[in-house]
C-alpha cells in the first residue's frame, strides 16, 4: 500500500477554553499528489499543502499561500491555516510530524 496515514494528537490554539489534545490525521498519497500532504482536523476540516513546506517549517518559519508552519521551542511545531472565516492554529509535537515525513519518503507511487 502506498498511502501513509498517521494519527497524531494536537492542540487547537484558541481564545476559548483549551479543549485539550484533539485527534488529527496526517495523510500522504503519492498516487494522488506526490508533493502534497493532508492534515485532517476534527470535523470537516482538511487541509492539503506542500510536503516541502511542512519539512521547511520544522526548521524555520515557512509559509505558502494560506498555510504557515514554524518551530515552537525545541519540541513543538505550529501549523497555521488561514481562511476567509479566520485563522486556525494547531500545535503539534515535532517528533510526530518528523516521523510522518520520514514515512512519506519510504513509499513510492503504484506503477500501472
Amino acid at each position: 500500500m502506498s498511502v501513509v496515514e498517521q494519527y497524531a494528537r494536537a492542540h487547537i490554539v484558541t481564545d476559548e477554553e483549551d479543549p485539550g489534545a484533539v485527534p488529527v490525521v496526517l495523510r500522504y498519497d503519492p498516487d494522488s499528489d506526490p508533493r502534497s500532504v493532508r492534515v485532517g482536523l476534527p470535523g470537516p476540516h482538511e487541509w492539503t499543502f506542500s510536503r516541502a513546506l511542512l519539512e521547511r517549517g520544522l526548521r524555520s518559519p515557512a509559509a505558502s499561500g494560506d498555510v504557515r508552519v514554524w518551530p515552537c521551542g525545541r519540541v513543538q511545531a505550529v501549523v497555521e491555516f488561514h481562511t476567509d472565516d479566520g485563522v486556525e492554529v494547531v500545535q503539534f509535537e515535532s517528533k510526530a510530524l518528523v516521523r510522518f515525513l520520514r514515512r512519506t519518503y519510504t513509499v513510492e507511487p503504484v506503477r500501472t
